[in-house]
């Protein structure tokens, strides 16, 4: 089975934000402010309101070389209207094999949600492009390297309480990226201050620019 990789901004940057907003404009500003200050792949939830339409908006706006995500696809109905978007990729917050398996099936990269190891090694036998480790401060970043151990060839991506003083002690652990929300986000998504976004993304940029590269595996 041919895995589809992940989109070359997504994976040379390493850095998900996720926009999860009450909003649809909020997302907009905020995305726009990231792209301007190096962070370059960002993940619209589809609880914000307005979502699609927003990633539209944004696949228009931002310059390119800038990838625009959907995330908590939950449906297989879900993943065809955001494949019918365009969208670079797709997150999703648990393993449900039939929205992987739309995904795959419209070319979209899919980064299904998972924690075990029997649910990582699921999500990537199914086809994922990576998997994202959520609730990735449940378990820490020594979790990475014993997962390494049976798993070296899945591709990592953690999520869910991601501090950005941790990033790069993650991406060194070997994981493929990192994703963000509410640490780099701040009020940003409410309306709030997008200059100390600017500064906060421009940090992140500088740490995760220092860390280990990435060394691809294929299982033996």
């Amino acid at each position: 089975m041919a895995r589809i990789p992940l989109p070359e901004p997504t994976r040379t940057s390493r850095i998900v934000a996720v926009l999860r907003a009450r909003r649809g404009e909020h997302v907009v500003s905020a995305a726009e402010t990231l792209a301007e200050n190096g962070v370059v792949s960002v993940e619209v939830t589809l609880g914000t309101p307005g979502a699609l339409e927003a990633v539209e908006t944004l696949r228009e706006r931002l310059p390119r070389g800038c990838d625009v995500g959907v995330g908590t696809v939950l449906t297989r109905d879900d993943a065809l209207r955001a494949a019918d978007v365009g969208v670079d990729y797709a997150i999703t917050p648990t393993v449900v094999p039939e929205v992987v398996e739309t995904f795959r099936d419209a070319g979209v990269p899919v980064i299904p949600g998972a924690l075990t190891p029997t649910e990582i090694s699921l999500a990537w036998e199914l086809g994922a492009s990576a998997v994202k480790v959520f609730p990735a401060s449940l378990v820490g970043v020594s979790y990475v390297g014993q997962l390494q151990g049976p798993l070296p060839h899945v591709a990592l991506i953690p999520s869910g309480g991601v501090a950005i003083a941790d990033a790069r002690s993650w991406l060194d652990a070997g994981c493929v990226a990192v994703s963000l929300g509410g640490p780099l986000l701040g009020d940003a998504l409410d309306g709030g201050d997008l200059e100390a976004l600017g500064a906060r993304a421009r940090t992140l940029v500088s740490a995760v620019s220092t860390a280990a590269a990435y060394e691809e595996r294929i299982r033996a």
